[in-house]
Order: C-alpha cells, then structure tokens, then sequence
C-alpha cells in the first residue's frame, strides 16, 4: 500500500526482472493480473494495483470532476515507487489510464501495452460515428437504468464488452463487486468520455507500445484499439481472435505471451540504443 496525502493507493509486488506494471480494469482490483501472471512463470517483476474507487484505492475524483488525469496521478505514484524504467500495462479502462501517464509524460516508462481499452474519443476524432454511436447509446442506456433503481444495470454494460451471458456466467462474488462499485464505473465512464485523443498526441507516444484487443470483443472495441495501434508511431497489434474484451481472465496464456514477447523486444531495443 502506498499512503498518500490525497489518500491510499493499492500496490503489491513480487518477482524479480523487468519491471512490470499491471493495471486493471473498473470493477476489479489487482488480483485480476492473477492469471496472467501465473503463465509468465517468474520471469519479471509484477507490480499490481487498484485504480481509484476499487480495492484500497482511494477514490479522488467527483461527478464535477472526473479528470482521468486523478487516475494518471495514481498510477504515476505506484510507477514511482517501482523504481527504474516500467513496462505499463492496461487492461480496458485501466488501458485508457496507462495511455495517459504515455500522455502527460510524468515517468519513466520503458514500454506501453494497452488490451482492449475504450477508446472513445478516437472514434469519434477519426469519424467513425457508427462505432462511437454504439458506444453512447450503451452507456446512456445503463446509466438509465441504473438511476431508475435496477441495481444490476452494470450487467448490460459487462455483455456489450463480453457478449450475452457474460454476467450471468460470472461467480456471484465477482458479480456482487461489480454491482457495487457501479457508482464508480459510471465515474470512470465520464473520465473515458472527457479524454482526448487526438492524432497527433498519439503519434507523439514515442515509446514502444503493443495494443492487444479480442477477435470477439464488440467491433467499436475492435475498431478504437486498431486505430489506436496506427496512430501510435511505434506500436504494433495483436489480435487474439477468439478472445473478447475479458482476456485477461479467458486466455491469461495468449495475453501473457504477448506481453512477454512485447517486454522482451523492447528490452532488447533499450539495450542497444544504450550501447549505440
């Protein structure tokens, strides 16, 4: 755990290596890296944490003001407290947060990986109104439905990343958490909403960046993390065909073959650009 002034912040860590730091989605906390981690055998050091509201993470942000530049400040603290240069990974809004701290250029970052992120605001700067319609029209219709008493509204939200059943198919714990942190996810909604993602500050990602996204997670997500990969200079795409937006938990060996590969590639590129 990380205290901070503004409030504590989750942070557990084990391994030894590159430096790698998880960050999951909303509604989970740090144990959702689990599965990943256990098929990358020891061959790093793993950084987990919290984003604001879940597990012991503090929340900082209000209705009135959802920045996503109070969750970048988060995780530029748990980045801080890693120490060296961190390979950063996101996973879903946890990814748009990792593409911040990329952004805002605060920390050392040695790489970037973002899986399956929401990322809204490049659908809509590159056009793609079709995508960004899908987009709006979920979340208005879950944030009505939540505001109108129906205490599971976020499981509509969770099948249009996952496919019909997704919900219903989880344990109930995880869909006891889900629930009650749905306050928090419509928080984070508005921080995806409010973030900008022009070309240009994404081509001015100069680090090596991965996006990986799911052959079956919904085609806006599909789209937003294949425009994300050609805006970014130096980022290459992976698709897992037969995963959808929950990888992470669904095929931890897919996913952490790829960031293993990712991690490997651009420590091999640091070293001889060091030499050089």
């Amino acid at each position: 755990m990380i205290e901070d002034a503004r409030g504590r912040i989750d942070y557990e860590e084990r391994g030894s290596g590159p430096t790698i730091v998880l960050v999951p989605g909303s509604c989970s906390t740090g144990a959702a890296w689990r599965p990943v981690i256990a098929t990358l055998n020891g061959r790093f050091r793993y950084v987990t944490t919290s984003l604001l509201g879940y597990g012991g993470t503090v929340e900082r942000r209000t209705a009135s003001d959802p920045a996503i530049s109070h969750e970048a400040e988060v995780l530029e603290s748990v980045v801080r407290r890693a120490g060296g240069r961190a390979h950063l990974v996101g996973h879903s809004f946890g990814g748009l947060v990792a593409l911040a701290v990329a952004f805002r250029n605060q920390v050392s970052l040695a790489s970037l990986v973002i899986v399956d992120a929401p990322a809204l605001d490049v659908l809509r700067d590159r056009g793609e109104r079709e995508h960004y319609r899908a987009f709006r029209e979920m979340t208005k219709a879950y944030f009505a439905a939540f505001a109108g008493g129906n205490v599971e509204a976020i499981a509509a939200m969770i099948d249009f990343y996952g496919g019909a059943g997704t919900y219903a198919s989880w344990p109930r714990r995880v869909r006891d958490y889900a629930v009650a942190t749905t306050a928090v996810n419509i928080l984070d909604w508005a921080s995806a909403y409010g973030f900008a993602l022009p070309g240009a500050a994404l081509a001015a990602v100069e680090i090596p960046a991965l996006v990986i996204r799911g052959g079956a997670s919904h085609p806006a997500v599909q789209r937003a993390n294949a425009l994300l990969s050609e805006c970014m200079s130096r980022a290459a795409l992976a698709t897992i065909e037969t995963a959808a937006h929950f990888m992470i938990a669904t095929h931890p060996n897919e996913v952490g073959c790829l960031i293993a590969q990712h991690v490997h590639r651009a420590e091999a590129g640091s070293r001889v650009v060091s030499m050089s």
